[in-house]
């Protein structure tokens, strides 16, 4: 592969796009030390005091939790600061404070989920030093044919398909869009033509919101599973989650997502036919331990119904083989170079703020807030679905996709009380929230891809929004219906998941 496929548009490699992208003005975020920066955390700073305020009437450690969240919720959705650092700055200040103690605010870094997403960067790493994403992108060319439609719809079913044996999101995305960019430039779209903003679209997109449907395969997926395992010890099982969700928000969506961007980017057929994987050379050992691991590990997760091994663990063994010196999946400088530790302590924030607002109890005193107005009760089930999934989408513009589990996992017990629901039936409503983004700015994945790939953010803003009204008018009413001939509408104990 060339120089130019192997590189983003703008010069530097996938790897350092996703790594200091989000500590930069280029991932959208505002440095800290501007003027506009330290404004917006003035804003924020007086939006925790009202909150602080507001709470006067609750103990003292409750209304320090109300404030806390608004202002690090706050500072993840605007990204005034990076966001390993608001992270950081609240694992301090919880612990400094006494608000919560210490296993509490770092009960993140103790779950399953979390190592599930240091594996996914080890996985990603390991593809992409093999080799075995070049090969991927051989093979992805003799898919997509000599159509424009034909080219769409191969790149969202490969986007697809790395989504079940690579985990992480971002690494998708880094390791996906340059090679589209190098297609659609030997394919004659040209930087301008919506040809080659469709396939680019396709890309982003294809391998990031289908993939909501598939339990490892993006963030929040995993911090909703992680907390529910640290808050309720309720694990989550990747063949139920595929089953519940992967009909309609995963394989439905990514017809509309095919049909949308073909409508909205319509172009001619390539001019130039992509190139052939035909002739291409054997696999080598390295590529071939890794496909066995790969696919060892989809199996595994597949299965975790029969064996009950979590998904983090299975993932965990697997980076620590492609770790291991000998068997030369990844460089010498892997831990130390291709490893996104702001990423993950993000994550970790993340999952500990959710635990700080339960062990504190404000997520009982927001249920209560929120019962009066969405007249939830336990004779409507269907009703009560809806209501909680407009509660998280409501959540989800605020701050962003990863912040719904955050602020709406601490309350599902309490919401399953009012609402009559079992506990999972209303964990799994937040997934019809998060796996829909109104706006680029809630999706870290679409952000990192308009970097390398140089989207314009009107295009990516309308398919965004295009793709948000047809989910909430269509499929989330197609999902509901879905899940009732599951019977997970239904009251406990008479039908839990299936």
């Amino acid at each position: 592969m060339t120089n130019q496929e192997q590189s983003p548009a703008h010069g530097k490699t996938p790897i350092e796009s996703d790594q200091n992208g989000p500590q930069d003005s280029k991932s959208g975020s505002l440095p800290l030390f501007t003027h506009a920066g330290w404004k917006l955390a003035g804003i924020l700073a007086v939006a925790a005091a009202v909150g602080l305020i507001a709470a006067a009437g609750l103990p003292v450690w409750m209304a320090g939790t109300a404030a806390l969240t608004v202002l690090c919720i706050g500072l993840w959705a605007t990204a005034v600061v990076p966001e390993y650092w608001t992270a950081l700055a609240f694992f301090l200040v919880v612990v400094a404070s006494g608000i919560a103690p210490p296993e509490v605010a770092f009960s993140g870094f103790q779950s399953s989920t979390f190592w599930l997403l240091f594996s996914g960067l080890v996985l990603g790493a390991a593809i992409r030093h093999t080799g075995l994403g070049q090969r991927a992108a051989a093979l992805l060319s003799g898919m997509l044919g000599t159509r424009y439609a034909g080219v769409i719809v191969g790149i969202v079913l490969f986007g697809l398909a790395l989504a079940f044996v690579m985990p992480s999101s971002l690494g998708r995305i880094v390791l996906l869009v340059p090679i589209i960019v190098a297609l659609a430039d030997r394919m004659g779209y040209g930087a301008t033509s919506p040809g080659r903003t469709g396939m680019l679209m396709a890309a982003a997109f294809g391998t990031w919101l289908p993939a909501f449907a598939i339990l490892p395969s993006n963030t929040p997926n995993m911090i909703l599973a992680g907390m529910a395992e640290t808050l309720y010890g309720e694990r989550l099982s990747y063949g139920t989650y595929l089953l519940l969700h992967f009909p309609v928000l995963g394989a439905l969506k990514a017809v509309v997502l095919v049909a949308l961007i073909l409508w909205m980017f319509p172009d001619r057929d390539p001019a130039h036919r992509a190139p052939s994987a035909h002739g291409a050379t054997p696999m080598t050992g390295g590529e071939r331990r890794l496909t066995a691991v790969l696919g060892l590990c989809l199996a595994l997760w597949v299965t975790d119904g029969l064996h009950h091994i979590s998904p983090g663990w299975i993932g965990l063994a697997a980076a620590l083989y492609c770790l291991w010196p000998a068997s030369k999946l990844t460089s010498a400088k892997c831990i130390n170079e291709d490893i996104s530790y702001g990423l993950l302590l993000f994550i970790a924030g993340i999952m500990g703020l959710g635990a700080v607002i339960s062990a504190t109890g404000l997520g009982a005193v927001v249920v209560e807030g929120l019962s009066g107005q969405a007249g939830l009760a336990v004779d409507q089930p269907a009703w009560n679905v809806a209501a909680l999934a407009a509660i998280s989408t409501v959540a989800a513009m605020v701050t962003n996709l990863p912040g719904v589990p955050a602020v709406m996992t601490p309350l599902a017990e309490d919401l399953a009380a009012m609402t009559g629901l079992p506990l999972a039936t209303v964990l799994m409503t937040q997934v019809l929230a998060f796996s829909n983004a109104v706006l680029p700015y809630q999706a870290p994945p679409l952000v990192t891809a308009m970097q390398i790939a140089h989207l314009p953010i009107g295009a990516i803003t309308r398919l965004c929004v295009a793709m948000f009204a047809i989910t909430a008018l269509v499929l989330t009413p197609l999902d509901l219906v879905w899940w009732h001939l599951l019977g997970v509408l239904e009251s406990p104990p008479a039908a839990p998941l299936p």
